[in-house]
């Protein structure tokens, strides 16, 4: 006997689910699963939490949020703290021997002396008086702290030459708590500058330029920082307009689509058709207007420009094939599966209504973006401390190593920099400065490996939190589904009711599917490693393979994303393991495989363009809007007073999509469950009195179904 569309497909993948009269929703009598997983997980996040505790003990950011003087004292805080800048006496030892943001970030110190200042210096200044008194020479503020310039009895040619008071600076600004050259400002080196002696270079002008140019591009940002800052003082209640009318947008799009979503869907399949239709025509005028051309394919050879192919009458007949070929399978393909097609609009229909009656199902996201930015935190902070729990180490080095009883000052010479002097040495620039953090610890042996756990433990951590909101959602909307008088039977509170379900008895199930995807993810992580290490010593051979690897457990991840999607669904209504849950869900979607792709190809083809809506309409509008192109009656805002106009923009845009991507999950989750509700249905019932559908009334018209009786009467 013939099976009628839209009965279930009878194939190899299993059994059909089996009526069960006791079933009408997600089971609430239920234990707890994967009890292993769940021990394992916990012991992981116990370690992490001790991780987390050894790195906050042993750690110290201030390396790293601070600058550092000479000494090794922190700018910015303790005796300095009205001191937040660091201040380099020579800087162009620092351009010469290593970029000084990146090597003081790192800890790094430049073979130069440098002290903690208030303000950097804002002009040009140089040393010309090498006689008569130290005071009247050198700036105070910006000496050494051990240096009294009123009390010292040494010349200045003896403070210059121990480096304790700078001889030059030109005009700086502060980045990062550094004095840096302000190139901007510096233009033409003044005339006296040439005849100051003991310059490093001949040209100073040319050497900061040349020397300094690519930290000061790279880092200077100061400025735009500020104005940016600015920009969003003054516009951020229009920004906040912006992220609001992207919220309502979204909100009624998925609103809309109960109503809407036949005319969308066909007026999309009618644009495909009608853009490929277009293609063929074009194609063709191509084609007849190259007729008289004698040039061919075979004629021109291969060349790399590609130019003088679309010049051949064969380049446009290959065109006209391809594009004639889709367009048939895109026509027959619709033709032939427009029942699935009506039933992928219904269960979107479906899902929009289901939302309506679950909108605090629309605020879940917000609860995973919380979770997920708490895990985000943990590691950043936990990396961050653990990247500084090291004693850092000490060393003599000579500034001016050119002197002969200098050299010896190499950095073999351990130091304390709060208690060092060079009176007693025979080089009077000998410094004690940082060199590294100590690496001889047991602890410091092994940051590597708590930093590779740090990762592992975030990337799985990530993961559950967002198994754990698909989880929920699926028991929310299925308890929708399975209602079947709607909405009298919905229970009250869903979401809630799924989430403490899904706590009490699902951890270990939900951690296992997260543990599969954090292991593959970890795969890549590696191939992204290994690829970026080795790319130069790649052949071409190697190159392909690596490709090839990178594109496998690419989909490998977005199979298993989609293998535990539906696995979570399958544990939210029925309470099973993981591995029977994804077991299931797989075997069901393979017994009507058309359908799912065709749901799944019209689902993401509505998401897109209310995507492309949303954040392109909201774009739009906030361009026009802070580029002064529309004016409110009466608003006080101007655009004129933004100094970059398109930092307002690109936030809307950048959070408009954020928030689409948010409410378009929950729409996406929704459709999802619905559908596997829809299959188990159409499985398990027949639409007699005993065994009635729960599918909805359009549903049951598209299918030709019906149920005998109304379920209790």
């Amino acid at each position: 006997m013939g099976k009628k569309d839209g009965d279930p497909d009878q194939s190899q993948y299993g059994e059909p689910a089996q009526f069960d009269p006791k079933f009408n929703g997600p089971i609430h009598k239920r234990s707890c699963t994967d009890i292993i997983c769940c021990v394992l997980f916990m012991l992981v996040l116990l370690g992490y939490m001790v991780v987390g505790i050894i790195a906050w003990i042993y750690g110290d950011p201030r390396h790293v949020l601070y600058p550092r003087n000479s000494t090794g004292s922190f700018c910015g805080i303790d005796q300095n703290k009205d001191k937040p800048n660091v201040f380099y006496f020579d800087i162009l030892k620092c351009a010469v021997a290593t970029n000084v943001i990146a090597a003081s970030l790192n800890g790094l110190q430049c073979p130069t002396t440098q002290v903690c200042v208030a303000e950097c210096p804002k002009g040009f200044w140089g040393l010309t008086n090498y006689v008569g008194p130290a005071a009247a020479a050198f700036n105070q503020s910006l000496c050494v702290p051990s240096l009294n310039l009123t009390t010292t009895k040494l010349t200045p040619a003896a403070i210059m030459d121990k480096e304790l008071c700078p001889f030059y600076y030109t005009p700086t600004v502060s980045v990062l708590g550094r004095c840096i050259p302000d190139l901007n400002s510096l233009g033409t080196i003044p005339d006296y500058f040439s005849g100051i002696p003991n310059l490093p270079f001949a040209d100073l002008n040319a050497s900061l330029i040349n020397s300094t140019g690519d930290i000061v591009n790279g880092f200077n940002a100061e400025d735009v920082g500020v104005r940016i800052f600015e920009d969003f003082a003054s516009a951020w209640p229009w920004i906040i307009l912006g992220l609001v009318i992207s919220m309502l947008v979204s909100l009624l799009f998925l609103l809309l689509l109960r109503f809407t979503a036949p005319v969308m869907v066909w007026l999309l399949i009618i644009g495909l058709l009608g853009a490929g239709a277009y293609g063929i025509w074009h194609c063709y005028w191509e084609y007849d207007n190259y007729k008289s051309m004698s040039a061919t394919i075979h004629n021109i050879g291969f060349t790399t420009n590609f130019q003088v192919y679309l010049q051949t009458q064969e380049t446009w007949l290959a065109f006209l094939i391809i594009i004639s070929v889709a367009e048939a399978v895109i026509l027959l393909t619709v033709i032939f599966l427009r029942t699935r097609i009506l039933i992928a609009i219904a269960l979107i229909q479906e899902a929009s209504r289901a939302v309506s009656y679950m909108m605090s199902s629309l605020l879940y996201p917000l609860v995973t973006f919380v979770l997920v930015l708490i895990c985000v935190a943990y590691w950043g902070t936990t990396a961050l401390y653990l990247a500084t729990s090291g004693a850092p180490l000490y060393r003599v080095v000579a500034l001016n190593g050119s002197q002969a009883d200098c050299r010896r000052y190499n950095g073999t010479e351990e130091c304390d920099p709060l208690n060092f002097t060079s009176a007693g040495l025979s080089c009077a620039s000998a410094r004690c400065v940082f060199l590294r953090y100590n690496a001889e610890g047991l602890l410091q042996r092994n940051i590597f490996n708590l930093q590779l756990y740090n990762a592992v433990a975030f990337l799985w951590c990530v993961n559950f939190v967002i198994a754990l909101g698909q989880c929920t959602l699926a028991g929310a909307f299925a308890s929708y589904y399975w209602a079947f008088a709607k909405p009298a039977d919905i229970p009250a509170f869903p979401v809630s009711t799924a989430f403490i379900r899904t706590l009490r008895y699902h951890v270990g199930s939900l951690a296992f599917g997260a543990l599969i995807l954090t292991l593959v993810q970890i795969v890549r992580v590696l191939l992204e490693y290994i690829d970026h290490k080795t790319r130069s010593a790649q052949n071409p051979c190697a190159r392909f393979l690596m490709c090839c690897l990178k594109c496998c457990f690419w989909c490998l991840e977005k199979f298993i994303k989609f293998l535990n999607r539906n696995a979570y669904i399958m544990i939210a209504i029925y309470g099973k393991n993981f591995c029977v849950s994804a077991k299931n869900a797989f075997l069901l979607l393979m017994r009507n495989i058309i359908r799912v792709v065709v749901l799944d190809k019209v689902t993401d083809l509505l998401l897109f363009f209310g995507k492309l809506l949303v954040v392109g309409g909201v774009a739009v509008l906030s361009f026009f809007f802070f580029s002064g192109r529309i004016v409110l009656p009466g608003d006080t805002f101007q655009s004129e007073t933004l100094n970059y106009y398109w930092m307002p923009i690109i936030t809307v845009a950048i959070g408009s999509y954020l928030i689409a991507h948010g409410f378009f999950s929950v729409y996406n989750m929704s459709v999802d469950t619905l559908f596997l509700c829809f299959l188990e249905d159409l499985e398990r019932n027949d639409g007699s009195q005993e065994k009635p559908y729960y599918m909805s009334k359009s549903l049951m018209k598209i299918l030709n179904k019906s149920n005998k009786k109304p379920k209790g009467k």
